[in-house]
């Protein structure tokens, strides 16, 4: 059947061609209009409650994630040039396009009793130009004495500053964003480098926008890097530029099917999907390679070149599309998960993987059949002596010391199994970010100064219309004791809520120093109302009225008065500690809060992460499961033969088993970035077994196991060899990435196909040959 289409393959070239041509002239103009993700985690179904929960937040009270935080450790920032130099920065910051809000030192207020206007004034701390440094002094010692802002704004202890930058909502979903952020950096490094201050920066604008800009930096050099290292490769394998254009005319075919598959599906780059033009270039080169191999051995053969074209399609045809299959399984089982970032990357490379096919396919044979024959130059390649030589040691080891094998093999997997127990799962907000990064240091900054910057959020519903008023002074303690208990924890700085804001007014009301800042009672709540006219706040007048303190209050409580949420920055503690703290804090909020009157939710940034991190572990798992049984699946329709499917398959488990040991006893963490592995590795070497085994049964029907065995392992194996080391050199690649998951990605991916490479040379033809042996003294 293979043959007969290889000769309608070479009988309609030309249609081919042009329908190729013409096809990959669309695609290159849907990739034309393909944009960048802005999302920062779209790991959660949307019918999650998690989800769920986090969106109702959004919905009440706006985003948890948008404040850019900047920090500096100094004891001049109060000196008069200095100072002055800060104020100018904070106002050029609110002129920045993007930035909603400036809240800082300079721009800190505090709050003064008007007895004739029956309300509290907002009064500047720091005066708009300061002219004297007694004025300064004179701000920062209001500042040291009010309560409110320690830890806010300052830490005392540490002699640090911060100020936040509130981005809009709208911006930060957009590509708008990038120049918002650099905005705001370059002018705060302008301040630093003017001043010789050393100025940090962190939050979730900041990090996402960082991501962002390096996924699309990288994804342009991981290409480039690709398609240069392979077609060095090629050249100094086959010694031929035309056999070298031509494979890279495969690659940058699937390339432009890859961009344009992401707009034809509606789907946006993403840190994952992103690697899927390089991943079509590092698989589709081994198809070229397989074809051009099979041609040149068949022209060797036969010496005529259409032969030679009909051999090539015939034989590798079948064996090309059940690699391809099952390489397109290892990543298309992501899309049987409901994790929508998996899904599309699952999608999107499962399709441009088979579409490799494809194009291999017809654009090989129908290039080859215009160009002519190979010169003797171009196959000199397949006499190769120093892998001629270590094909003829495996094929020694394989007849006279498999003994030694498999005790070697045995060893190593029960060393692995002892790693494997070592294995821990756990992810980090910023497990992406690369280590040498500043940002990452700068966020060890605000850690270890503000106790993180990570978003957690508690909202507390008392389950009625207006149920704040009622026992509102009980609900106002029960949020101080939580806050108290929250503040005393080590990753987890004072929350910000109403208590926070009324406390503030309250000292304010009676003028007194800082011992007056403590949660009002119920006298002092109706004068306090009635001072910040918190009831008509929202209509048109009171908000006119209003001032900025009395808006930072309305924004803890929603527009019924019904729920009320308390802010928590924390630190980056990672999916391992997360769940206890959350589940501490439970244990408080059900000791604090009554059941039947109150409901307490946690959501924001960091839970909405664990789940997110938690599910992608879960599909991950899954979807090695679905890998294994459906590329099993194809294994036995392809070779219908149980002895052929276990061979298959146990050279193939080995090295994830020894890769998942390395990875416990080297203490590499189970995170998404590192579970994905295994099902990409799977169906990626898994193409070796079949090309091996292929062969194995094209020869083993007419000859010995032995003599077939042995056969295979000198017909195949420079191939085999070649294919594997282009394989290693294109995961190699990722490990130039300044992100930690796809640096492991490429250093575990290499490590697993290299370690399947020596399983399917060495292990796989001696179980071969003794399941033949047994088989023949059962009959």
């Amino acid at each position: 059947m293979w043959e007969s289409i290889a000769r309608l393959v070479l009988k309609f070239r030309l249609f081919w061609l042009i329908a190729l041509l013409t096809l990959t002239g669309f695609m290159a103009f849907r990739a034309s209009r393909v944009q960048l993700s802005y999302d920062f985690n779209s790991a959660i179904p949307t019918d999650n409650p998690k989800y769920k929960a986090y969106q109702e937040f959004r919905k009440l009270f706006g985003e948890d994630g948008n404040l850019l935080v900047i920090g500096v450790q100094t004891d001049k920032l109060f000196q008069l040039p200095v100072f002055t130099d800060y104020i100018a920065m904070n106002e050029a910051l609110k002129k920045v396009p993007g930035v909603d809000d400036v809240l800082g030192i300079s721009s800190a207020v505090n709050l003064e009793r008007d007895t004739v206007g029956q309300k509290m004034r907002a009064v500047p701390i720091f005066p708009a130009h300061p002219v004297s440094q007694a004025a300064i002094d004179s701000g920062k010692a209001v500042l040291l004495g009010l309560p409110f802002y320690e830890g806010l704004l300052f830490n005392r202890q540490t002699g640090t500053w911060l100020t936040a930058v509130h981005v809009n909502k709208a911006v930060m979903n957009s590509a708008q964003r990038i120049v918002t952020v650099n905005g705001i950096t370059k002018l705060v490094d302008s301040f630093g480098q003017r001043n010789g201050l050393d100025m940090h920066y962190s939050g979730l604008p900041l990090i996402r926008t960082r991501m962002a800009t390096k996924v699309a930096s990288e994804t342009r050099w991981f290409l480039l890097g690709s398609v240069l290292m392979l077609s060095l490769i090629l050249f100094l394998f086959f010694r031929s530029v035309s056999t070298m254009l031509l494979s890279l005319a495969v690659v940058i075919i699937g390339v432009v099917f890859s961009f344009g598959t992401l707009d034809l599906l509606g789907y946006k780059i993403t840190l994952l999907n992103a690697l899927t033009p390089t991943l079509v270039v590092v698989i589709g080169i081994p198809n070229c390679i397989y074809f051009m191999n099979k041609y040149h051995t068949a022209y060797r053969d036969t010496g005529d070149k259409r032969e030679a074209l009909v051999v090539m399609i015939g034989r590798m045809g079948v064996v090309t599309l059940f690699c391809n299959l099952t390489a397109a399984i290892g990543f298309g089982v992501f899309a049987l998960t409901r994790s929508s970032i998996l899904n599309e990357f699952g999608v999107v490379a499962g399709i441009n993987i088979m579409a490799l096919f494809f194009i291999s396919f017809i654009l090989i044979p129908v290039v080859l059949s215009y160009l002519p024959a190979p010169r003797p130059g171009h196959t000199r390649y397949l006499e190769n002596r120093m892998l001629s030589a270590v094909l003829r040691r495996l094929e020694r080891w394989t007849l006279h010391h498999q003994g030694m094998i498999y005790f070697l093999t045995a060893l190593a997997v029960a060393v692995s199994i002892v790693g494997m127990l070592r294995l821990r799962s756990e992810g980090f907000i910023v497990d992406d970010l690369p280590q040498k990064d500043k940002l990452h240091a700068d966020l060890k900054f605000f850690e270890k100064n503000f106790k993180g910057v990570m978003p957690l959020e508690i909202v507390i519903d008392t389950k009625r219309r207006k149920g704040l008023r009622a026992g509102m002074v009980k609900t106002l303690d029960s949020i101080d004791r939580l806050s108290a208990y929250i503040a005393a924890q080590p990753d987890m700085a004072r929350p910000l809520s109403l208590v926070e804001g009324l406390k503030f007014v309250r000292q304010a009301y009676y003028g007194t120093d800082s011992t007056g800042y403590i949660v009002p009672n119920g006298v002092d709540l109706e004068l306090i109302v009635a001072y910040l006219n918190l009831n008509g706040a929202k209509s048109a007048e009171g908000a006119k009225n209003n001032n900025n303190l009395t808006k930072l209050l309305l924004s803890f409580v929603d527009s019924n008065q019904q729920r009320l949420r308390v802010s928590i920055q924390m630190a980056d503690i990672g999916s391992r500690r997360l769940p206890a703290v959350l589940s501490d804090l439970q244990h408080q909020t059900d000791r604090l809060f009554d059941s039947s009157k109150y409901k307490v939710t946690f959501t924001g940034t960091s839970v909405t992460y664990l789940e997110g991190s938690s599910f992608i572990i879960k599909g991950l798992k899954d979807s090695i499961l679905w890998a294994f049984v459906l590329i099993a699946a194809c294994m036995l329709f392809l070779f219908r033969n149980l002895r052929i499917l276990i061979c298959s398959l146990v050279p193939n488990v080995i090295p994830l088993v020894i890769t998942a040991g390395i990875m416990g006893w080297a203490g590499v963490r189970l995170r998404p970035s590192t579970v994905i592995v295994f099902s990409i590795a799977l169906g990626i070497a898994i193409d070796i077994t079949i090309r091996f085994l292929v062969n194995y049964k094209q020869v083993g029907n007419a000859e010995g196991a032995e003599k077939a065995v042995i056969d295979t392992i000198n017909t195949t194996g420079i191939s085999i060899l070649y294919t594997s080391l282009v394989l290693t050199a294109g995961f190699v690649i990722f490990c130039f990435s300044d992100f930690g998951g796809i640096l492991a990605l490429g250093w575990l991916t290499s490590l697993t196909l290299v370690i399947s490479t020596v399983t399917n040379l060495v292990f796989l033809p001696v179980l071969l040959l003794g399941l033949t042996r047994k088989k023949k003294k059962a009959d």
